[in-house]
């Protein structure tokens, strides 16, 4: 599961100017998915969900499908601002 969260964060430090901004963790959940929290700053909110979510969208799909060829359960990401 931590190559989840690095995939993740990789991801998403490369879309942003300031790398050292972003925070990813994963959370347990009771339900059969994995929740991968990403939180970032407020002005770089819309380079990481781009035009009508698209670049959110793509990132959900690349971790989703790395999630499947491991064996994995269903992923969740969640994008939100501080």
């Amino acid at each position: 599961m931590p190559e989840l969260v690095s995939l993740t964060e990789t991801i998403v430090k490369s879309l942003v100017k300031d790398p050292d901004s972003v925070s990813v963790k994963q959370f347990e959940t009771d339900e059969d998915y994995i929740l991968i929290q990403v939180m970032i700053d407020k002005e770089t909110m819309g380079s990481i969900i781009g035009r009508q979510g698209r670049i959110a969208n793509a990132i959900r799909t690349v971790v989703q499908a790395a999630s499947y060829i491991n064996g994995n359960k269903k992923v969740r990401i969640n994008i939100d601002s501080f």
